[in-house]
């Protein structure tokens, strides 16, 4: 009886750890797996670029970069006709744009050759983790197990001397310095991410109290001070969404980026109008070089 039940026991532990195994063997695959096609466009960044939530995954793009059709990259190399190589990857951070290790996939630069015309890059909020703080602020406020969890497990936003702004200042110039060492002719673009939040107060879109929102503007001020401060002083095109878009933040009448919404969504992101108003401003840009 007693090898019966352990027997029983086994067999559903034992199916379940060959599903993690086949599910990291996949991600594994997808990871190593360098895109091809023309570099003459290569895009760069996280989910803020790669455009969760906005379509159906781009042919190719392993499952956990979430990298849609409907991202910015794709928007503008739509509308300049141009080829892309878009390796921007969901939950990215700036090292892994310049040295690789996420999910298993090499630097995102690794693909700038001398054939590259155009980078764009949009990265730096999961550095400072401003969007996952946002997200977690909101989610512990929900029903349901994740609210749950979140209420029992998350701390809490980090302090502003661990959200690391001097690195990410560091690694933005490092990674402008190598697409140029890689590119030499190559124009390179630095977006700033897109507001969020409204200057002042709150509204019910993000799910915040005004604490909160207090909270975490000036995070996301200095996230576009430390990204303006990287392109300019090592000669990229800055395209400045924040400033641009401070009057479509998540609580205006013509959002460019969500506020709360279920993770599977990409809550806190750029809306299909907002992706596309990135696009037109950096095709703005480039008319003019």
């Amino acid at each position: 009886m007693r090898r019966r039940i352990v027997n029983g026991c086994l067999y559903p532990i034992a199916f379940m750890l060959f599903l993690i195994a086949v599910a990291i063997a996949f991600v594994a695959f997808q990871g190593r797996r360098t895109p091809g096609g023309n570099p003459e466009y290569v895009a760069l960044g996280s989910s803020f670029a790669a455009g969760a939530g906005l379509g159906p995954l781009q042919q190719g793009s392993p499952v956990l970069c979430a990298r849609s059709t409907g991202g910015y990259p794709q928007r503008l190399a739509r509308g300049l006709d141009l080829p892309i190589v878009d390796m921007s990857c969901g939950g990215a951070v700036t090292a892994n744009v310049l040295y690789g290790g996420q999910f298993f996939q090499g630097a995102q630069i690794r693909v700038i050759d001398k054939a590259t015309r155009l980078a764009t890059i949009t990265v730096g909020g999961n550095d400072v983790n401003f969007v996952g703080d946002l997200s977690m602020l909101a989610l512990r406020k929900a029903d349901g197990l994740g609210g749950w969890l979140a209420r029992r497990l998350w701390n809490g936003p980090r302090g502003e001397a661990a959200r690391g702004y001097e690195r990410l200042g560091h690694e933005l110039a490092e990674t402008i310095r190598a697409i140029r060492t890689r590119a030499p002719k190559a124009i390179i673009v630095v977006a700033t991410y897109p507001a969020i939040l409204p200057p002042q107060g709150t509204c019910p879109q993000l799910r915040l109290s005004e604490e909160e929102a207090d909270l975490m503007r000036p995070i996301e001020r200095r996230l576009a001070a430390v990204t303006r401060a990287a392109a300019l002083r090592n000669g990229a095109i800055l395209v400045d969404m924040n400033a641009l878009g401070a009057g479509h933040n998540a609580c205006s009448a013509k959002p460019w980026t969500r506020g709360w919404a279920p993770l599977m969504q990409a809550p806190f992101h750029p809306t299909a109008t907002g992706a596309q108003a990135t696009a037109d401003a950096i095709a703005a840009a480039l008319a003019h070089q």
